[in-house]
């Protein structure tokens, strides 16, 4: 049977995202002060000037576009047959030759051209021109592809938004329907990295360490505290990966992230972190007391600074995240309405400024064994991996010395009954930061530290112990 042209879509079909949002986030990336910019171009010629603007401000890699390999595999195999690929898309011209050269898969590509918004009932009008009605198939995904699939051969419809393929299925000319979506639930939940919320139990040290943990009351005000903590953490992660959206799709675990890869649309993650930060903070002013409100807002504004410039700056970064990781305990504190001790603070310091330098030492380990020379995005050079394990091991052994010295002190035999015991723990988590960098420097250490220890048996097990060692010392 001899095949027709096909056409294929490109926003939501070919890519997994949206060539307007990418332009108009890159745009409000890079300009956020001339945000009302894009509304004035709208005003002035419509969508197609609007695009056509957006393609001549901003710079987007077409070579790291989260593509469908699924429709991309499809598509060589169409061509290798022998078939004609158009890329038809409403997507400005300049990004969609960039986007056909770089796939070398199509011998033409119609476009809005900064005067026409190619889409719907104008991108079949363009079709039936070039090759006459009924005389091309055609794969797209959105409503507007129904006007497309109308004058169409055959209809191909990928990954449909809702309502659609039941839409199409009423022409009559279906010929396969493609879904490659991951389940939106699991999306969801790896974009909000609920996984990560294990560090908010952190909370719970100062209630561990003042020996009250038997208070209901308390319980349940650090469950409070930790899901509003969770809710912020993950606007944080939300925004984060929005804002290092190019660099992630650059590296070579991180493209796999949510926006990176197109699983989720910018436009919600664009939605959802200010939604997620606003009920996190209602929350904590409305049920926990104001200081655990106000040391939630000092951890968004340090992340924020973080995300913006600070993890640009060398070892500066692994300090800001240490102090990241200390705000969930400063964060606890002030939520059981308790006060801070040198000791707490001195031991999470050094202890999350390790876990921090691991964290910098297993990426730039990956970009290296990858054949990068410095990290994307960061400070860091493939050079200063034996500096940063150096920096990292002396950090963690000085947070064993803060142990040490806090069993000397002298409120320490007002909380324990035999204080001597905790001797046991040093050599504990000696083995543990020790165990825990060798396994780093061997490129093993493929998740955050903090994650890694949740799910390695040997870190469970030397957490048990060492509550063990506390549990008798009382």
């Amino acid at each position: 049977m001899q095949w027709k042209t096909l056409a294929v879509d490109l926003d939501g079909t070919l890519i997994r995202s949206d060539m307007l949002i990418e332009t108009g986030f890159a745009y409000l990336k890079a300009n956020p002060l001339r945000f009302y910019r894009p509304l004035v171009w709208i005003a002035q010629g419509g969508k197609a000037h609007l695009k056509a603007k957006l393609a001549a401000a901003t710079h987007v890699d077409v070579s790291t576009l989260p593509y469908d390999p699924k429709v991309i595999e499809w598509l060589k195999r169409e061509r290798a047959a022998g078939r004609s690929l158009v890329l038809a898309t409403a997507s400005d011209a300049r990004y969609a030759e960039a986007i056909s050269g770089h796939l070398g898969l199509f011998d033409k590509t119609l476009a809005t051209d900064g005067k026409v918004n190619l889409s719907s009932g104008r991108k079949r009008d363009a079709l039936v021109r070039e090759f006459g009605n009924k005389g091309f198939d055609y794969a797209g995904n959105s409503h507007d592809d129904i006007a497309v699939w109308e004058a169409a051969e055959r209809a191909y419809v990928v990954n449909p938004s809702p309502g659609v393929a039941r839409r199409a299925q009423k022409i009559g000319n279906v010929e396969s329907v493609l879904q490659t979506r991951k389940n939106p639930l699991r999306v969801w939940l790896k974009a909000l990295r609920v996984h990560q919320w294990l560090k908010n139990l952190l909370i719970f040290i100062p209630l561990l360490a003042s020996h009250q943990v038997s208070s209901l009351e308390l319980d349940l005000r650090g469950v409070l505290a930790f899901v509003l903590f969770g809710l912020c953490a993950s606007s944080v992660y939300l925004l984060n990966d929005l804002l290092d959206l190019d660099d992630d799709r650059h590296h070579p675990t991180k493209r796999r992230r949510p926006f990176a890869s197109g699983s989720l649309s910018i436009v919600w993650g664009m939605v959802a972190f200010p939604v997620l930060a606003i009920g996190a903070f209602a929350g904590a002013l409305i049920w926990l007391p104001w200081r655990f409100a106000a040391v939630l807002a000092g951890y968004y504004v340090l992340t924020m600074l973080y995300s913006f410039v600070l993890k640009r700056r060398v070892i500066l970064d692994v300090v800001v995240l240490a102090m990241l990781y200390t705000a969930r305990i400063i964060a606890g504190t002030a939520a059981f309405r308790m006060n801070l001790t040198f000791w707490l603070l001195g031991f999470s310091m050094f202890l999350f400024l390790s876990l921090a330098l691991v964290k910098r030492y297993a990426e730039l380990h990956a970009t290296r064994v990858a054949g990068g020379a410095k990290a994307r995005g960061r400070g860091y050079i493939a050079d200063d991996l034996s500096m940063i394990s150096s920096l990292g091991a002396a950090s963690g052994y000085l947070s064993v010395l803060v142990l040490a010295l806090y069993i000397q002190d002298s409120k320490t035999t007002h909380l324990y009954s035999h204080p001597q015991v905790i001797w046991l723990a040093c050599p504990l988590l000696l083995y543990w930061i020790s165990r825990t960098w060798l396994i780093t420097h061997r490129g093993l250490m493929h998740d955050d530290p903090v994650v890694f220890a949740a799910k390695d048996r040997t870190s469970l097990l030397t957490v048990a112990l060492m509550g063990l060692v506390f549990w008798f010392a009382i």
